[in-house]
Parts: C-alpha cells; structure tokens; sequence
C-alpha cells in the first residue's frame, strides 16, 4: 500500500476522475509492479478488502483467475465500484474463470445494471470466440427493445454485443446496422481522428472493410 501511495500522481487521478475512476497510479507503473510480485492468489485477496482501487486493480493483476469460486466472484463484481476495477475484473479475471458462463446468464438478467452490463461483456465475448448455442436473433430483440433507454453504462455494453454481431455474422448484418440506424446510440460520440466511431453501423461497417482488406 506505502508503495502504491507513491506511485500516486496528481495529474493522473485528475483524469482519471473524469472517468469515475478514484486512483492517481500510472497504469504501466501498475503493471510493472504485478510483474514483479508474480502471481500471489492471498496478497490479492488482502488487496482487494482494502477497498482502494489501485489496490484493487493491482490485486486483480496478481490473482489466479480460476481459483474463485462463483459467488466470490458476483461478490466482487458488485463491489467494484470504479469502471475499470470493473472492466478489468470481467476481463481479466471472470473471463478466464470456469464459471464464466453461469455467471453470464445470471448477470445478463440483474436488475442492478451495472452487474448487467458485466453479463452483457461476457455475451459480445462469446458473440466473437464461441457463438455455438447463441440465440443471436433473440440478443438482437432484446437490443432493439431496450438499448435507447438503457442507463449509460449497460447501454454501452449491449451497444458492443450489437456491433460485434454485425462485425462477425455476416447474415445479421443487415438487421445489426438497421437497429443502429434507428437507435441512433451513441451517433453523436466524440471520436479521436484514426479512431473508430462506437456507433454500431460506422464500427460495423468499418471492421468488416479492415477483414476483407487483409
């Protein structure tokens, strides 16, 4: 903890900040740290209860994915308070745990949406890398029925899911960009220059131009 303390800047929790993030550590600094502490399943732990997001996601950086158990997880998913001990947690850690998919489905349906947005993650994950026994036809209703009104956070996600199966299903393409088009979800998000937009029909439509251009 005295280490992260001094690894705190400033300039860096400022921005951080704007995102919802409460933590001034620079993340490569963080990185180098877990590195250097290797995989340590118990200091993670103790990390973790400290409630501090640098030490949270450091500890999320040394943890042994697969030695949580289910509920430990959905424990620590409505913890995180911050999005990126959030994302980082479904990324790096739910994402390789074996009770990933169970957890999919229970999260997918919360009425917390914050923790229904995790679900959502761990479906366009899926959507991309094993969409074997998807009802992708009956994600797309669910989308078109709830995104526009969906909070902030949720929203984002389902907006991913729908992107990612027009980006890898050629024949819901038609029908992923038609739902973006009407939607009109995060039409007007500001983009980087040389960075995709995140609205579904340009991101659509821009990947699968970067495939058939390989």
């Amino acid at each position: 903890m005295a280490e992260l303390a001094e690894l705190e800047d400033p300039k860096t929790r400022e921005v951080n900040e704007k995102h919802g993030d409460d933590h001034g550590v620079n993340l490569s600094k963080l990185r180098a740290l877990a590195k250097r502490l290797k995989t340590q399943q118990e200091l993670a732990s103790r990390l973790w209860e400290t409630d501090d997001t640098a030490a949270r996601l450091l500890a999320i950086l040394i943890c042994r994915p697969k030695a949580f158990e289910r509920d430990e997880l959905d424990v620590m998913l409505r913890e995180a308070r911050t999005p990126k001990v959030h994302d980082w947690l479904v990324n790096y850690v739910v994402k390789k745990n074996p009770h990933s998919e169970e957890l999919r489905l229970a999260w997918s349906a919360d009425p917390d949406p914050v923790v229904a947005s995790a679900g959502w993650a761990l479906t366009t994950e899926r959507v991309a890398k094993k969409p074997e026994g998807l009802d992708l036809a009956g994600l797309l209703d669910v989308i078109e029925a709830q995104m526009k009104e969906a909070p902030a956070r949720l929203q984002w996600a389902m907006n991913h899911c729908l992107a990612q199966i027009g980006i890898e299903h050629a024949e819901h393409r038609t029908r992923a960009i038609d739902i973006g088009e009407r939607l009109e979800v995060l039409k007007d998000y500001p983009t980087s220059p040389g960075c995709t937009s995140p609205f579904a029909p340009v991101w659509i439509t821009e990947m699968v131009r970067r495939q058939h251009d390989k």
